[in-house]
């Protein structure tokens, strides 16, 4: 060899007249373009029509979303600009068309009369008269998730982000602690290796805690196992400083009762799972697993805290909602309607054994009762 360097003929193109053709251009006698090997040229190609499928994927979903959110609704609304005087329940609406997965509220004399758009997309929500905590995810990349608080205006008041997928929020009566609890791996809690945060907030954004770095005590020992999950608050009505929850590790499920000063959470009761307190404060409403464990069906049963009786209610159906109070003997909770999870209904049942549930608001979730 000479040492001279080589000379590199231009690569041919098709009607250049030099001969050369498609086949040699971009057939298998190429080994390159402009020095980048085929096979890495093969996998660009590849990624660059897999991301034009998914933009075109996501461009189309977003555009059927935004015709249906535009569409006639499927019950009567109207705008809001702010909460009511009157006693009202506050829910998401998942009636198709304008308005769906917005926070919406009914008066509670005509519940499934004319419903109110807050114009706040929520994935879960509550309210109390002083504030509303919607918890929505924000579509993006990178997805994310937030805690958006409203006053009575419906004005913003405070925000913060999550660390996982929204599942149940709670408000002390007060309005003064904000309770969140996220799938931070995982979507149900009958899902292998889920895990959970819940934290308590106040309503100006301090954190009060972190619920999964309590002290988890039963009879005096403390449970120092790593797997444990803690989820669904329920505010102690009088008593600003404890809670109720769920708490669960090794297939164990408890009723735990929380003390926020003490950073404690105290086992009370077994079997006990997203435990909501009645306003006198003396008894749980809960879902109560038949296997006893976070896998299987789950029912409605309501929980004395003097006695330790448990009354499982007549309702067949599977539930998986947070069990709002509608009254002293009266319970709200949601029902999906199909398997997609985009429609569902607010059932009431009363506390009664023997009573039959009955529709309370088509095509809502995440209810709560605000007097």
């Amino acid at each position: 060899m000479s040492g001279r360097p080589r000379q590199v003929r231009p690569a041919r193109q098709e009607g250049t007249g030099d001969g050369g053709g498609p086949a040699e251009a971009s057939g298998h006698h190429l080994r390159s373009v402009a020095g980048v090997p085929r096979r890495i040229v093969a996998l660009l190609a590849v990624t660059l029509l897999a991301l034009a499928a998914a933009g075109a994927y996501a461009a189309t979903a977003f555009q059927e979303a935004r015709n249906s959110q535009a569409s006639v609704p499927a019950v009567q609304v109207a705008a809001a600009n702010a909460l009511p005087a009157e006693p009202f329940v506050m829910f998401r609406n998942t009636a198709a068309g304008r308005g769906y997965g917005e926070a919406a509220f009914a008066p509670l004399a005509n519940p499934s009369g004319e419903r109110f758009l807050s114009g706040h997309a929520c994935d879960r929500v509550y309210a109390t008269r002083q504030i509303v905590s919607c918890l929505a995810t924000q579509s993006g990349i990178p997805t994310r998730f937030e805690v958006s608080l409203f006053g009575p205006a419906l004005q913003p008041l405070q925000g913060w982000a999550l660390g996982g997928i929204p599942s149940r929020t709670r408000i002390s009566p007060d309005g003064d602690l904000v309770a969140s609890t996220v799938f931070v791996a995982g979507h149900s809690y009958a899902s292998a290796g889920f895990s959970t945060e819940t934290v308590i907030r106040g309503a100006d954004g301090t954190v009060h805690g972190n619920l999964e770095t309590f002290a988890l005590m039963s009879d005096g020992t403390r449970i120092k196992a790593t797997d444990r999950n803690i989820w669904g608050v329920t505010f102690v009505p009088g008593s600003p400083n404890d809670f109720y929850a769920t708490a669960s590790s090794q297939g164990n499920i408890w009723l735990v009762r929380g003390d926020l000063a003490e950073r404690t959470l105290t086992v009370v009761a077994s079997g006990v799972e997203c435990p909501s307190i009645s306003p006198d404060g003396k008894r749980i409403a809960f879902k109560k697993s038949d296997s006893g464990t976070l896998v299987g069906d789950r029912h409605p049963a309501v929980l004395d805290l003097a006695t330790g009786n448990v009354t499982v209610l007549d309702e067949q159906r599977n539930i998986d909602d947070q069990i709002e109070w509608l009254d002293g003997n009266t319970i709200l909770y949601g029902l999906p309607r199909d398997d997609t999870g985009q429609d569902s209904d607010i059932w009431s049942l009363s506390a009664r054994p023997g009573a039959t549930p009955e529709l309370f608001i088509e095509h809502a979730w995440s209810p709560a009762v605000v007097r």
